[in-house]
């Protein structure tokens, strides 16, 4: 795929929704990390339900922390893997207060030291919290780079780095957004909606779904 090809499709998906943003609800950076946190093997609505009783009683480190483990875990019993995500928040929270004055870290080196945080959590806070220009490869943009062309890789690390060459400056920073609701959305794992996708003519999968 040249690079001409690249550019009208992010201009594409721009015309479509200007401003994307992540699912999950939060209104601060150290809500957006314990969302991210909880949703690794989860889907976003399932965190919102959790949180949306979470953060009314505990939005910050020292709150968090306050509740314990059991108490905790009430709140994130409905969620995937929830015992080792509830463990993993503690820890997170105690390190947050004792190194960052409770405040979330801005580099990916100091958050991917966080339990809990690996590199793709570590992309979404820098790219969603703090406006970097960061691509966080999930399940979704991994297939939706590998299916269209756009930028092809064997693992989701080779597809990260493909990906901030191969996207056009202007779009970097919402690339992330929109390749991955496009993935959620659009271009589906079992069978992508290609009579209704907006790149259709620009992707160069070879077994598009559109009736003919």
């Amino acid at each position: 795929m040249n690079a001409a090809k690249r550019h009208e499709i992010f201009a594409c998906l721009k015309s479509a929704n200007p401003h994307p943003t992540t699912e999950l609800e939060y209104r601060s950076p150290f809500e957006l990390l314990i969302a991210v946190i909880l949703s690794a093997q989860a889907t976003d609505k399932s965190v919102n339900l959790a949180t949306r009783r979470l953060f009314p009683q505990a939005n910050t480190p020292e709150k968090i922390l306050a509740l314990g483990e059991t108490g905790l875990t009430e709140f994130v019993r409905s969620i995937g893997l929830y015992k080792t995500k509830a463990k993993n928040i503690l820890a997170t929270c105690q390190m947050l207060i004792q190194e960052h004055h409770s405040e979330v870290p801005r580099t990916r080196e100091q958050l991917e030291k966080l339990p809990g945080v690996g590199r793709k959590t570590a992309n979404v806070i820098l790219n969603t919290a703090f406006g970097e220009p960061t691509i966080a490869v999930d399940t979704h943009i991994f297939r939706v780079a590998n299916r269209t062309g756009i930028a092809p890789g064997k693992n989701v690390l080779e597809v990260e780095l493909k990906l901030l060459k191969a996207v056009p400056k202007e779009f970097r920073h919402d690339a992330h957004h929109w390749l991955i609701l496009h993935g959620r959305y659009i271009c589906k794992a079992r069978k992508p909606e290609c009579a209704i996708c907006k790149i259709n003519h620009l992707c160069e999968y070879r077994n598009k779904t559109i009736e003919s």
